[in-house]
């Protein structure tokens, strides 16, 4: 019998499994009921019962081309033009959700190694064995709808210097290996979503020296794995008010963690990539794999922009300034901006192209779009900011200030909505707005969309080196031999 489609209950049930989180100097426990994670791991746990409604299976799912279970379609490896098209359409249908605001949902790793072991081939050149432990785990984590995280880039000690050149090195890396599997010791980050997540995808995506194979890795665990801790940031769920107060923070706050190694011992069957730092940097950009997450990271941000946009708008309808000229044209700008970030989603799909069996998004597409909505969303918060202006900051302190009947006819006498909804409604489309644009929580989502790729130099880096220049030097070349350079005697 196939088993069914992977829903709430069965993720919840898999998170309770003894994983050792770090909050304020404790071990939490049961993730899956503390105030700081119980919130947000049942909003990602509500991902899988939207997928599992039988009204959206077909949206979300596809068959297994091996047990035959319907997982989520994040997993899938397009194979047409159209089949690309159904699986982003699967993905919008996660984010709005969401409203984009978790950037490490599951389908971004599943994404990310999917589109890697579209590029099966380059896997098995490299070594047959790792890219048979590789695709036989692919097929493992898409069969049992995993929710996998990442963490890939060494934590920031001093930048100028190589991890091998450090005094102190605490980046991760092999210290012993034997005939059972490998043993890694040190720190990675960004645990985006680790709490929440079922293993953990350890790679390196920065450059690294031929010689410092011992950081040159690559391998999933379970979170659960002796010897992996994870080091939580605050968490902004318990310090939410309440649900009203701060909606978006009491229910979306995947959580970010540095994730320490404390002698794990990695199996060989878990290893892709085994001191090589040459295939390091190729599992990712000689592989669909770093297209594909990122093409994911601008379908998330599409949704994400398009809730900020309308907003944007309800708030300027509440306060009345909607229909006057500098308003509306503010307003029209974001609205472009959001609607190009959706039609370079479709730039990339049209313009895409084969890597062997699969269709790919194009590579400069994606590069392009990182490039701009890396400057976009910090210009867009602050947009938001200047049409609201006081409207954010004149609010109750919380729900509280309503058991108070004084006090609730304060309020009502002052939060009046220039559109016709009722004071309550006004105050919680403000607290709504403040938790996306002004509180620790949306701080924390300005600085993740400006950085999540990458700096900006990084992200520059990839579009220029994936442009087709040959195409401008052809153009100037036909313009420039039109005419003679005058004759010098």
């Amino acid at each position: 019998m196939t088993q069914p489609i992977k829903a709430a209950a069965e993720h919840i049930a898999s998170l309770q499994d003894g994983r050792t989180v770090y909050l304020d100097g404790r071990v939490v426990g049961d993730v899956t009921t503390h105030p700081a994670f119980a919130r947000s791991v049942l909003s990602a746990a509500n991902l899988y019962d939207f997928q599992a409604d039988p009204s959206n299976a077909d949206l979300m799912t596809f068959a297994s081309p091996k047990t035959g279970r319907r997982v989520n379609r994040a997993w899938q490896m397009p194979r047409t033009y159209a089949e690309l098209v159904q699986r982003r359409e699967a993905l919008v249908a996660w984010a709005e959700q969401h409203g984009g605001f978790m950037g490490r949902s599951p389908d971004h790793l599943a994404s990310a190694v999917t589109g890697q072991l579209m590029g099966l081939k380059l896997f098995q050149d490299y070594d047959p064995v790792r890219a048979g432990a590789y695709w036989d785990y692919y097929e493992y984590a898409r069969d049992n709808d995993l929710f996998l995280t990442y963490v890939i880039i060494n934590p920031q000690v001093d930048r100028s210097k190589s991890a091998s050149d450090l005094a102190e090195d605490p980046m991760m890396k092999i210290v012993d290996e034997d005939g059972e599997g490998v043993t890694v010791r040190g720190a990675k980050m960004l645990g985006t979503s680790s709490i929440m997540a079922n293993e953990v995808f350890v790679a390196h995506l920065q450059p690294l020296r031929p010689d410092e194979v011992d950081y040159a890795i690559s391998f999933a665990v379970p979170m659960n794995i002796k010897g992996l801790k994870v080091l939580s940031r605050k968490s902004y769920e318990q310090h939410a008010v309440s649900e009203f107060d701060n909606p978006l923070a009491a229910r979306y706050d995947e959580n970010d963690a540095l994730i320490y190694f404390d002698d794990v011992k990695v199996p060989w069957d878990r290893i892709f990539v085994h001191r090589s730092p040459e295939m390091c940097r190729r599992q990712f950009h000689d592989t669909p794999g770093h297209i594909y997450q990122n093409y994911q990271a601008q379908i998330r941000l599409s949704v994400k922009l398009k809730f900020l946009v309308g907003l944007a708008r309800q708030i300027c309808e509440t306060i009345g300034t909607v229909n006057m000229p500098p308003v509306s044209e503010q307003l029209g700008r974001l609205a472009a901006e959001a609607a190009a970030v959706e039609n370079m989603l479709w730039g990339m799909e049209a313009k895409g192209s084969m890597h062997g069996d699969y269709f790919v998004p194009d590579r400069h597409a994606v590069y392009a779009a990182q490039t701009m909505t890396q400057a976009i969303y910090p210009n867009f918060i602050n947009s938001m900011r200047e049409l609201a202006g006081g409207a954010l900051i004149m609010l109750p302190s919380s729900s509280a200030d309503y058991n108070d009947a004084d006090l609730a006819r304060i309020i009502s006498s002052v939060q009046i909505a220039a559109d016709g909804r009722d004071s309550l409604d006004r105050v919680k489309l403000m607290k709504l707005a403040w938790d996306a644009v002004g509180s620790e929580f949306a701080s924390r989502h300005t600085q993740y969309e400006m950085f999540y790729a990458g700096a900006q130099f990084v992200t520059r880096g990839h579009s220029f080196r994936t442009y087709d220049w040959a195409k401008t030097r052809d153009l100037v070349n036909v313009i420039s031999s039109r005419y003679e350079a005058p004759k010098v005697n």
